[in-house]
């Protein structure tokens, strides 16, 4: 399969070729050339099949023959190696636990995959790989924690000054090694403006050899739609009308689950989900696209003014904005709202949920008052653990939560971070000299 630039779809690239650019050379998003369509055999097995075999068998949709069946298996394997478990609240919304893999958040399933990816893409070549990060929290801890002394791989985290949590901090400092985490003096938009402009300066991709880890890469993508196919072989068989509810950011995990249906899966509606940061939703309401800067949120990983991915989203329905808005449904929420969702969940269900998820909770709640249809089964994406935002989660429950090991062990650690200013110059003589 081929994969297109949105920017010029006459711009085509190889699997192997989009994942190792990680961003095509006019700019543009990878998106595939088609969406494989998987059979009515594979819908009626799914419930019988594991984690890993739906992986596997969705990721060859778009490989094909470019990674040999054998690697296929074992690169799924090795990432996809924990669960994405199905907590039912009520009768109909249930959560899609997507933290369980070692940085507690949803980035690790597209992250290892990555990495595995393009470890074995590049096995045979002596050059060295830079993977350029721009993170709003959790996707550089998720991508350090992947490429973590991976051969041949050095990784560049940018992430914004003060507006990530210092648990997140500490995941993405900590490592050493291959991993150089650069603080910037900006946003998450700065970041990935930063990232961009490095991947089209000829100076720059003329003396290194450059990919990207961000949910720009297909690689990162492909795997998130994985765990929509999980989540509907739990429910299957409840004949019900599937809606997920995504906190969305970047529109990466959205473009993912947007994908998933065009292949085939049965989802009745998606709702974007958002903080402050309410871009999208104001473009599904007006069909207007107006970026602007990103404000600061309980819920950092979604502050994003600019999303990349909303480029994918228009490429997958041809701009059909129509098409968009009957297949998206968007709402945002307010941080005041995002707290009082942790505490009523809490109180109602015993559930203790991170404010990723306490949105993705509200936009499902406030999508099912309005909507005509009743025979709903909801699910939410539950991003992040709550342990990751312990401020905002005793706020709301007066409860102090339980640290995973895995976070202790990285707030004992040494943070280790280079401070930048936000201007394109003073990245650019880093990349050069380093």
């Amino acid at each position: 399969m081929n994969f297109y630039s949105t920017n010029n779809k006459n711009l085509s690239a190889s699997f192997s070729e989009a994942v190792i650019k990680g961003i095509a050379d006019d700019g543009g998003l990878f998106m595939p050339s088609f969406i494989p369509m998987l059979s009515e055999s594979f819908f009626n097995a799914i419930d019988t099949l594991t984690f890993q075999e739906i992986a596997f068998l969705i990721a060859q949709k778009f490989i094909e023959d470019e990674i040999p069946k054998n690697d296929l298996h074992k690169i799924i394997e090795e990432s996809i190696s924990f669960n994405a478990p199905l907590v039912r609240l009520s009768g109909n919304i249930s959560i899609l636990e997507l933290f369980h893999g070692p940085t507690l958040a949803f980035k690790d399933f597209g992250a290892r995959f990555m990495a595995k990816t393009l470890s074995f893409l590049i096995r045979n070549e002596n050059n060295h790989v830079t993977i350029l990060v721009a993170t709003s929290g959790d996707t550089g801890s998720a991508v350090a924690n992947g490429f973590y002394k991976v051969e041949g791989i050095n990784v560049v985290l940018l992430y914004p000054g003060n507006k990530v949590s210092e648990i997140q901090e500490m995941q993405l400092t900590t490592l050493g090694e291959n991993i150089t985490a650069l603080k910037v003096d900006g946003t998450f938009d700065d970041c990935q403006r930063l990232v961009k402009e490095a991947f089209v300066d000829r100076d720059v991709i003329s003396n290194k050899k450059l990919s990207s880890a961000n949910s720009i890469n297909i690689a990162r993508l492909i795997p998130q739609s994985f765990y929509y196919f999980k989540a509907f072989a739990e429910v299957k068989n409840e004949n019900r009308d599937l809606i997920f509810s995504v906190p969305s950011g970047n529109l990466g995990n959205l473009t993912a689950g947007l994908i998933a249906k065009q292949m085939g899966l049965p989802v009745y509606k998606f709702i974007a989900a958002s903080n402050a940061n309410d871009v999208f939703p104001k473009f599904l309401e007006t069909s207007c696209f107006e970026p602007k800067p990103s404000i600061k949120t309980f819920s950092n990983a979604m502050d994003v003014g600019n999303p990349s991915n909303f480029a994918r989203i228009i490429a997958l329905y041809n701009g059909d904005y129509s098409k968009i808005k009957n297949n998206i449904y968007g709402a945002s929420f307010s941080d005041t709202e995002t707290v009082s969702a942790i505490k009523e969940m809490y109180s109602k269900y015993h559930y203790t949920i991170d404010p990723h998820g306490a949105v993705g909770y509200l936009a499902i709640k406030n999508y099912m008052s309005l909507a005509d249809n009743k025979n709903i089964s909801g699910i939410v994406l539950e991003t992040a653990h709550p342990s990751k935002f312990p401020d905002v989660v005793y706020q709301a429950i007066n409860t102090e939560i339980e640290m995973p090991a895995r976070l202790l062990s990285a707030m004992k650690k040494e943070k280790k971070s280079i401070p930048i200013s936000k201007d394109y110059s003073e990245f650019k003589q880093f990349l050069l000299q380093n």
